[in-house]
């Protein structure tokens, strides 16, 4: 089985719409593909009505945290969307990212960016506007040459000159959220350090102590040195360890399955839940 268990749909910052996604993840030989967009579930519905046969979707969603003035994301599987608490605190952090998007627009035209708040509403469509919408208005207008390069001190990465705070929750707060929602968390891409600050492993060490599931090692921002580190302290933590591409359609080079996880973690990841189900196309494998 091929399992990505990190995507992203118009419904947040990704280029192909959940109807897409999936049909591209069965073309691109997955099993399971989960839809994880920022801060939103509103791609689960046409994602799972589209839904390939032979392809499982997991609903999920990557929730913005921040912990000791460090920014970290925080991927969520197979909860309720409809819990009250976890769904007010979502609608938070979307609220927040019009504000935050037009902050960062005024501040790089203070820079002598001909940057308008119209071309990144445009390239953010019906999605939630967020950093990557900028950083893609900044590729157009031949300020830097890719999105990922958008993401320094220089422009808006975390304390960058264009850089803008929003609300995001509290790692620990959303440990218990989901789990009061029934789903399980990873803590998304925790050693990328080529977009600014880390969280420290000491502090891992507490998520974990406060229930979190897993961390994502194979991902594109972790070398291989990196990838063993982790893994040797998810064996030391007792954490599950993934693998997903962080697919963002053709606003990133990396492709569908271009990094998966082991099927007997999906089938843990399957079994701790009770918030959600995994969604079958006709014939796919719902959970190990």
């Amino acid at each position: 089985m091929r399992i990505d268990l990190h995507t992203h749909s118009t419904a947040s910052d990704g280029t192909d719409t959940p109807a897409e996604l999936v049909r591209n993840a069965a073309a691109a030989g997955l099993d399971v593909v989960a839809l994880t967009d920022h801060d939103t579930v509103r791609g689960h519905a046409e994602a799972a009505a589209a839904l390939p046969e032979g392809l499982t979707l997991v609903p999920g969603a990557e929730l913005s945290c921040r912990i000791d003035g460090v920014g970290l994301h925080m991927l969520a599987y197979l909860f309720d969307p409809d819990e009250p608490d976890f769904a007010r605190e979502r609608e938070l952090v979307r609220d927040d990212r019009v504000p935050r998007a037009r902050t960062m627009v005024r501040k790089l035209q203070e820079l002598g960016v001909p940057i308008t708040w119209e071309q990144v509403a445009r390239i953010a469509g019906d999605g939630s506007v967020g950093r990557p919408h900028v950083a893609t208005a900044l590729v157009e207008l031949g300020v830097v040459p890719t999105v990922s390069d958008a993401f320094t001190p220089d422009w808006l990465g975390d304390g960058g000159r264009a850089y803008a705070d929003k609300h995001e929750l509290d790692p620990f707060d959303a440990i218990r959220l989901v789990r009061a929602a029934g789903g399980v968390t990873v803590f998304a891409h925790p050693a990328a350090v080529k977009r600014g600050r880390t969280v420290p492993e000491a502090r891992i060490a507490e998520l974990a102590a406060a229930g979190l599931d897993g961390i994502e090692v194979d991902h594109m921002d972790h070398d291989e040195p990196t990838r063993t580190r982790l893994r040797a302290l998810a064996r030391e933590l007792g954490l599950l360890t993934t693998g997903s591409s962080d697919y963002h359609g053709s606003r990133k080079t990396v492709e569908l399955g271009t990094y998966t996880t082991d099927p007997e973690i999906y089938g843990e990841i399957t079994r701790r839940a009770t918030g959600a189900f995994p969604v079958p196309g006709a014939g796919g494998p719902a959970a190990l």
